[in-house]
């Protein structure tokens, strides 16, 4: 910890473990995706990874010598149940306690992330998250952790960015399940995904192992800036964009109710979506908000967004990174202020910010400079620096990733690790910006 702030590194099963059927696990939906044709830019898969399942011991000795207080990883929901509710796989849930005690052994602290984006596959067949009992299921699979880690682990996170799996999964098409302009299944999953994370709170405030834990969620919500700051229209597309990206998560969660635009989708296209008593379990008390920054946006009225609404995403003043994301430090801060106006008080974790490039990583070979990330992650801990002196409760920070690793749909060809990978041999090579975090969490 430095200066009351919680610092680690992040990561997710399907990006890194490898090994996808493993000690009895099952497929996920996301490398069914990944193993059809032109799905992923380089045409690979997770099926090796960073292959962590066998080398978890290489990798936390990484974080302790870097001087982490904290590692944020998920669970793969297939390694646990591999074929439906009635199949407990042991082996599944041995390597998690392995990996768990680790981490303790070694002085790290684990967040533990139910679910970042990989589905079991007979889950998948059946509708997935448009399928609203998939929230039920997730709820069981929720308590079964519980009570197997919660002894352990203080720190649990529900679901990792609920945006990009409704929207980019069933809206843009480019992620798992892969199917496009269908804005029916962006209500049912998006509902049926906050049904899921608000079952699992009230599954955690009744588990006698987790009394003494604390539960949140990770959302990537995007400040959004008008184009032209004296334009009327363009004013109300950046009000209206953020009620669609944003709005969309927070007002449930934390008002019980849909932003009015979002409701008069859902009268339009799912009428019979939210039962009796569903936005009061999706508004159940948290513990703390995860919050996944990486830039922001500016949008113009003078277009269709998602077909419905007159926003055009447009240009973003500073410089862009290699996926075009906007390079905008000051962001977050806006970010964070609105959210503690708008919204909670309540603690909130950084629990991604991370810099994407395209290195090259050999072993026997000195690193690509990657002092871009080194100068990104810096003016990012200064913005949580500026929020704690203005009194945004921010009290941890997750660099993305630990390792380089499966990038989704990009595929192993942009790297966001602090740590590099030479997939040929498995070799982990420390970047520079492993080492300023050393020396700066050190000094």
């Amino acid at each position: 910890m430095k200066d009351g702030i919680i610092f680690g590194a992040a990561t997710s099963a399907y990006q890194i473990e490898g090994n996808t059927f493993k000690d009895g696990a099952c497929s996920s939906n996301w490398h069914e995706f990944a193993m059809s044709p032109g799905k992923i830019k380089d045409g690979t898969t997770g099926l090796v990874a960073c292959d962590h399942y066998n080398r978890y011991r290489e990798d936390v000795t990484l974080l302790k010598d870097i001087g982490f207080d904290a590692y944020r990883f998920s669970v793969s929901w297939g390694r646990i149940y591999p074929e439906g509710v009635q199949k407990l796989n042991g082996k599944g849930l041995s390597f998690y306690d392995r990996l768990i005690d680790e981490l303790l052994k070694n002085g790290i602290s684990p967040y533990l992330t139910l679910f970042h984006w990989d589905l079991p596959v007979w889950l998948a067949s059946t509708g997935g998250w448009s399928n609203r009992d998939t929230a039920f299921r997730f709820r069981d699979y929720a308590g079964l952790l519980f009570g197997r880690f919660g002894d352990r682990v203080k720190n649990w996170i529900t679901l990792n960015e609920p945006w990009c799996v409704s929207f980019l999964g069933y809206w843009e098409g480019n992620h798992a399940p892969g199917i496009k302009n269908d804005f029916s299944q962006v209500l049912s999953t998006t509902h049926h995904q906050l049904l899921a994370h608000g079952l699992a709170v009230e599954v955690f405030r009744s588990a006698g192992s987790c009394s003494d834990g604390r539960i949140g969620i990770s959302l990537n919500p995007l400040i959004v800036y008008p184009a032209d700051s004296k334009s009327r229209n363009d004013i109300k597309a950046a009000e209206t964009a953020w009620e669609i990206h944003s709005a969309f998560y927070f007002d449930p969660i934390y008002k019980k109710r849909y932003p009015e635009i979002i409701m008069d989708f859902i009268k339009r296209f799912q009428p019979f979506l939210i039962s009796d008593n569903d936005l009061d379990i999706i508004g159940g008390k948290m513990d703390f908000l995860g919050i996944n920054y990486y830039c922001p946006s500016t949008v113009k009225a003078d277009s269709s967004f998602f077909g419905f609404a007159p926003v055009r995403f447009s240009g973003n003043t500073g410089s862009y990174n290699i996926l075009d994301w906007a390079v905008f430090p000051e962001g977050l801060y806006d970010l964070l202020n609105k959210i503690k106006h708008e919204y909670t008080k309540d603690p909130v974790i950084i629990t991604e910010n991370g810099y994407p490039l395209r290195e090259t990583v050999s072993e026997g070979q000195e690193m690509d400079d990657d002092s871009e990330r080194i100068q990104y992650i810096k003016d990012h801990i200064g913005i949580i620096r500026k929020a704690v002196q203005n009194g945004i409760p921010v009290t941890g920070y997750f660099v993305w990733s630990l390792l380089d690793n499966f990038e989704w749909a990009e595929g192993y060809k942009v790297r966001f690790g602090i740590v590099g990978v030479d997939y040929k041999n498995q070799k982990r090579i420390p970047k520079k910006s492993a080492l300023w975090l050393k020396d700066f969490l050190k000094n």
